[in-house]
This record gives C-alpha cells, structure tokens and sequence, in this order.
C-alpha cells in the first residue's frame, strides 16, 4: 500500500518514483516585502513560473531573486523542510540569513 502524501489544498498526487530529487525554494520579490517558499521537483521550471507570472499567488509581486534551493531525496523530507521554513522561526531563519 503507498504512503499517503501530504500536499497542500488543490494539488493532486503524483507517482513520484520517477522524480529522484525534490527542492524546497525560496524567492524574494524585488520590488515589494514578499517571500515565497515552495517545494517542486524541478525548481528551474517553477521559477520561470514565478518569473513570468503564470502562478496566480506569486504574479503580483515580480521579479524575484532566488534566495536559496535545498535538495532532498525524498518527497517527504522536502515537505518536512518546506512547513518548518513556512513557519514564523522559519520565516525569521530566512530573513536573517538572506536578507
């Protein structure tokens, strides 16, 4: 029996043996005080993304600098890693470090 995935609202699982390494991210918009944190398992693809306003959350607040991607090999390890950063220590741990 597979594990149950824990993904956010409105995303659909996928079979992700075929994605060996998974990325948690993080953007800082250029022009306003915003920081974006997400998990993909190709980081180059979802920061074009970001970049080019396709995501609905992130478009009002392009351009974006990539601050830091973390590589994990298991879906579940980048989830771990992408809710503690989401958190308020996590936030403060970004600003702290990349600001």
């Amino acid at each position: 029996m597979a594990e149950p995935v824990d993904l956010p609202a409105g995303r659909q699982a996928r079979n992700y043996r075929n994605y060996p390494m998974f990325y948690v991210y993080s953007i800082k918009s250029l022009i306003r005080n915003y920081i974006y944190i997400g998990l993909t398992d190709n980081y180059e693809r979802r920061i074009m993304e970001h970049q080019t306003g396709k995501e609905k959350t992130t478009k009002p607040y392009k351009p974006y600098k990539i601050l830091f991607i973390e590589k994990f090999n298991t879906r579940p390890e980048a989830r771990t890693r992408e809710k503690y950063l989401k958190s308020g220590i996590g936030k403060e741990w970004i600003k702290s470090n990349y600001n």
